[in-house]
């Protein structure tokens, strides 16, 4: 990677990670997906190169909208149980094997109820997997519920109701996708977010993945979130920055994500340093790591190389993910000591 030094690429790769802004369904190994197209009997690739052709989004879609057609294969695939529990799994070592410690998984129920599954089951399904393979691998796992922008507030409403009744389960968050040009007004599902809040999980919107979108940012704060999934058209309304930095709300950023999905020309073209370095609070993510074909790792560097991003500039933003997480404290604390007494011995991550 151009401009990262070897040395600087083995320190980011070692670094213990957070990861806040991460969709199970984005991140299908493909000969996963392979083997479960085979089973189903889905009309899919039937080569390795071929399926990973068809699960990868291109560099430049150029719009959400083309984007999110992604994730139109890989929701075929997870119906079943036994699909949930093998991708959950997955992602679990997936993440592990790229040292990240702490992550929390995205996922909407209500979509994989096609085959007969309740939210319930799905729920049930994703949190079982997930705590199996976090205890296995000595990792935390959360998990955040997702609402889409476009189902019926009804149907939302009963999402958020069982995304209260798991948090025994390792449910956490509260969150709200899809497109937002054809549903731009999140506040019609106030009512599940309130269910939500008065559940105690921690509430995050995505919002701002449009060029030029920050009068969706704002709607999206009038439901009060902790954090925005995405939101990094912000940079371009000072009123919108200082309202983020006054009620500490946090930008959950991906940049190669924003770049697939048109938020922005190229990488080079990102504002995340821009945004950090003026006080908002943000934390880096991959988004979807098959869809967007990056580990975290590699999102870093290239936060490093292609942005300017200081290994302190990182570090911080790695340690404020913890900060920011939806965890309860003891957790959040047992984390943190974890990652400084890593950090301790290591001066590049403490210059100013």
């Amino acid at each position: 990677m151009s401009g990262v030094t070897s040395a600087v690429r083995r320190l980011v790769q070692a670094m213990p990670k957070a990861e806040l802004h991460l969709h199970l369904d984005g991140c299908l190994r493909p000969q996963t997906a392979l083997e479960l197209a085979a089973q189903l009997g889905i009309d899919a690739p039937r080569t390795w190169d071929g399926m990973f052709g068809a699960l990868v989004a291109p560099a430049h879609s150029g719009s959400q909208d083309e984007l999110l057609k992604s994730f139109e294969l890989p929701l075929q695939l997870m119906q079943l149980p036994d699909a949930l529990t093998r991708i959950t799994t997955d992602l679990v070592e997936d993440k592990a094997a790229d040292t990240v410690r702490y992550m929390e998984l995205k996922w909407a129920p209500a979509v994989h109820m096609q085959a007969g599954l309740l939210l319930d089951d799905v729920i049930e399904t994703v949190a079982a997997a997930a705590a199996t393979a976090a205890e296995r691998l000595g990792v935390m796992v959360r998990l955040t519920v997702v609402a889409m922008r476009s189902a019926d507030p009804t149907l939302n409403v009963q999402v958020a109701h069982a995304a209260v009744r798991h948090r025994s389960v390792g449910v956490s968050g509260f969150d709200l996708a899809g497109l937002e040009a054809a549903h731009p007004d999140p506040t019609i599902h106030a009512e599940a977010f309130e269910i939500a809040r008065a559940g105690d999980l921690g509430l995050t919107v995505h919002a701002g993945e449009l060029l030029d979108a920050g009068a969706l940012v704002w709607r999206a704060l009038e439901l009060r979130p902790d954090r925005i999934a995405h939101g990094a058209c912000a940079v371009n309304d000072p009123a919108l920055v200082a309202e983020l930095i006054a009620r500490g709300v946090t930008l959950d950023l991906c940049p190669t994500s924003n770049v697939q999905a048109g938020t922005v020309a190229s990488f080079a073209d990102h504002p995340l340093v821009a945004l950090l370095r003026q006080g908002v609070p943000v934390t880096i993510n991959t988004d979807d790591t098959t869809i967007s074909d990056i580990t975290l790792s590699e999102e870093w560097l290239s936060c490093i190389s292609e942005l300017g991003l200081t290994l302190p500039e990182l570090w911080a933003c790695n340690l404020h993910a913890l900060d920011v997480a939806f965890v309860d404290e003891p957790a959040r604390a047992s984390l943190r000591a974890d990652f400084e007494s890593w950090a301790r011995s290591i001066p590049e991550l403490h210059r100013s």
